[in-house]
């Protein structure tokens, strides 16, 4: 069973996918949580919006902008937090998400959570994903500016910009 319940609620028009939480998400009990992973800065900087810090203003910040997060993976054999080491996955059920909130967009975390969500989610949901930039710090090659340049297609997803 997944260890993060999703976040999302009947306003959330984007919903981005993670992989599977790292060691140090599992052990905070939210997503993003080692400190190196950019994914807080990136997504403050595209919304616009001071960076949250804590796991209450981290959520709050996500349904103030209309987004829900989880992950493509909702248990697996993972050693560490390499995603290269995931064996035996078994995807989420992201039918609650989906007939619950008008999510207008799917976008994945990195290749490797596209690459499951091809394999294992898209079939079921018949919805297409935008794979962006991983903003792990394994993913070394890209800035936190470049990042946010590629992520800022999140800011209108196909609709009226996030609000701030």
């Amino acid at each position: 069973m997944h260890p993060i319940p999703p976040v999302y609620d009947r306003n959330s028009e984007i919903l981005i996918l993670g992989s599977f939480p790292s060691v140090k998400s599992r052990e905070s009990g939210f997503f993003y949580g080692h400190p190196q992973n950019r994914f807080w800065k990136v997504l403050s900087a595209v919304c616009e919006a001071p960076l949250p810090v804590t796991v209450p203003e981290k959520r709050a910040f996500l349904l103030a902008h209309r987004i829900a997060l989880w992950d493509v993976i909702a248990s697996c054999r993972i050693t560490g937090s390499s995603d290269a080491s995931i064996r035996d996955a078994v995807p989420n059920d992201l039918g609650p998400i989906l007939s619950e909130a008008p999510v207008r967009q799917i976008y994945t975390n990195g290749k490797t959570a596209w690459r499951l969500y091809e394999r294992y989610t898209a079939p079921l949901t018949g919805r297409e994903s935008v794979c962006l930039p991983s903003t792990s710090p394994a993913n070394a090659a890209w800035s936190l500016e470049k990042l946010a340049e590629a992520w800022s297609c999140v800011r209108n997803a196909g609709g009226p910009p996030l609000r701030r």
